[in-house]
């Protein structure tokens, strides 16, 4: 009997994508505006034409099929062009992207890269919540517009892609179809994912679905804002005390002379400045932070409300500020640079990391984003980052004393100091900033002079990030500091990223999310 012939390998391809459809009621979520629209001017032609209304019911009941059949031909129209841009939404996720196609007369297709993935956001507008309804946001790191939306979904239905998506990026393997588990990150679920390889070297196809659908990962709540602290915080705000300054000084001028109409000049302040209090309050209402194996989840909204999820290691900067008038109770605010962000959210909420907060809660803050900064003394490092100066530095080097021509308030508190794990940049005086890059973080370098700087010597050291509202720059430094910063921050930087081991953080941060308190311990901080 002869020896059977050795089959040609077949190479193996990956399961085709499972294309999906949004809710059926998502043209109705986008398009309210318009229909709202359309409703008022309806409404303000009616009541315009009140005082014709005999007339209008005279013609009307001659022609009123006409107006019959306008009307339901404008409502095929409107719930027909709604029902087709629906059957041509659909969406996909395979082992490196998710992928959106939509679009009735020009066809559109957009991929988001996992190996890319910044921050996923579940966002709820007050009308997708009343129907209980969710839109997906994909932030990955090309720009400002090269995100993926996708939505709206049921709520429990975005919860679980979330948590698929993360599970994929996180490099989770999948359970083959044989029943084998490929692989299973600690402290994690099984996820989909690309592998096609087993442990045994062998090629053996995945399926691409689990068994059973990937569950969010368990988080540990850090620490969260109360509303009071929220709006005390608000009125501590200069603009609303200049903004109360004006307008008692204009009610003592109209009391004085009778010149009503004058009041009427601040109405635009006032709507200026109560729309602005407004939009804070309600998109950093109910502030929360937790840490989860899946990475920073954050979670805040009133009227709107936004479910962050940011990977570990995704945070490109982060800055703490301190106003005046937040000094006397120590609070601090924290934002983020995120590549996929940018900074053109209208509500300025999108990038915070903590609304408003004690030291204690602003330094667990900070270890959300970089567990260990690589410093012996790092408790007196953070200190004379936030509230030290010149005088009293140790470890920070500043502007040398001829800077103050050029920065008399702030000369003394403006420097840098290098830890293991980040660049550290400090500024202002009346509002304190201090700014923390990771090395690996690190865009590009530069240095910046102008005349007047030239002429004395100084330099401004600038770490180009992503674009947000953290403000990496240490200015007017003395010169031969500032090169020898920019050269030794470059190898920091390269040695850094030559260093850093591949975005796996489902297998490297469950240990840490494990570590921390419960959620009845929530006020300890590290």
């Amino acid at each position: 009997m002869s020896a059977a012939e050795p089959t040609p390998d077949v190479p193996r391809t990956a399961p085709a994508r499972e294309w999906r459809r949004v809710h059926p009621i998502t043209p109705v979520v986008r398009g309210w505006a318009v229909i709202a629209v359309l409703l008022f001017v309806v409404g303000q032609q009616l009541a315009e034409g009140v005082e014709y209304a005999d007339a209008v019911v005279d013609g009307v009941a001659q022609v009123w099929w006409i107006v019959v059949v306008l009307v339901v031909v404008l409502l095929a129209v409107i719930f027909g062009v709604s029902a087709l841009a629906w059957r041509m939404t659909s969406y996909a996720v395979d082992d490196d992207a998710a992928h959106l196609r939509r679009g009735i007369l020009f066809r559109q297709q957009r991929h988001a890269r996992l190996d890319r993935l910044q921050a996923v956001d579940v966002r709820q507008p007050l009308l997708a919540r009343l129907f209980g309804l969710a839109e997906l946001t994909l932030e990955v790191a090309g720009g400002s517009d090269s995100g993926v939306v996708i939505g709206f979904l049921r709520l429990d239905d975005a919860k679980q892609l979330r948590a698929e998506l993360l599970a994929r990026a996180a490099g989770v393997k999948a359970r083959r179809t044989d029943g084998r588990t490929v692989g299973v990150a600690d402290g994690g679920t099984a996820g989909p994912s690309a592998a096609y390889a087993t442990a045994d070297g062998d090629a053996a196809p995945v399926t691409a679905e689990l068994a059973e659908p990937a569950q969010e990962a368990p988080e540990n709540l850090v620490y969260e804002v109360p509303p009071g602290r929220l709006v005390v915080s608000l009125l501590r705000l200069p603009a609303v005390w200049i903004a109360l300054a004006v307008l008692v000084g204009l009610v003592v001028f109209v009391a004085a002379t009778q010149a009503v109409g004058v009041l009427f000049s601040m109405l635009p302040v006032a709507l200026g400045v109560g729309t602005f209090l407004f939009n804070r309050f309600a998109g950093e209402f109910g502030f929360r932070a937790a840490i989860s194996p899946d990475g920073i989840r954050l979670r805040h909204g009133l009227l709107e409300t936004r479910a962050q999820t940011i990977p570990p290691g995704r945070v490109q900067a982060l800055e703490l500020t301190q106003g005046l008038w937040w000094r006397g109770k120590d609070w601090w605010r924290i934002t983020v640079n995120v590549a996929g962000y940018g900074s053109e959210d209208q509500n300025g909420t999108q990038n915070v990391l903590l609304p408003v907060g004690p030291r204690s809660e602003a330094l667990a803050a900070l270890w959300l984003v970089l567990p260990d900064l690589g410093a012996d003394e790092l408790t007196e490092l953070l200190d004379e980052g936030l509230a030290g100066d010149s005088r009293t530095d140790r470890f920070f080097t500043t502007s040398p004393r001829r800077a103050r021509l050029l920065d008399p308030l702030s000369w003394r508190r403006n420097g840098f100091a290098v830890a293991d794990r980040a660049l550290l940049l400090r500024g202002g005086r009346l509002t304190r900033r201090l700014s923390v890059v990771p090395h690996e973080r690190t865009q590009s370098l530069g240095l910046e002079q102008g005349p007047w700087q030239r002429g004395r010597g100084l330099a401004t050291f600038a770490v180009h990030s992503t674009p947000g509202p953290v403000t990496t720059r240490s200015h007017h430094l003395d010169a031969p500091d500032a090169v020898h910063l920019l050269s030794e921050q470059a190898v920091r930087a390269r040695t850094a990223r030559a260093h850093q081991v591949p975005e796996r953080w489902m297998e490297r941060v469950a240990p840490l999310a494990r570590s921390r308190p419960t959620d009845g311990d929530a006020e300890e901080t590290p």
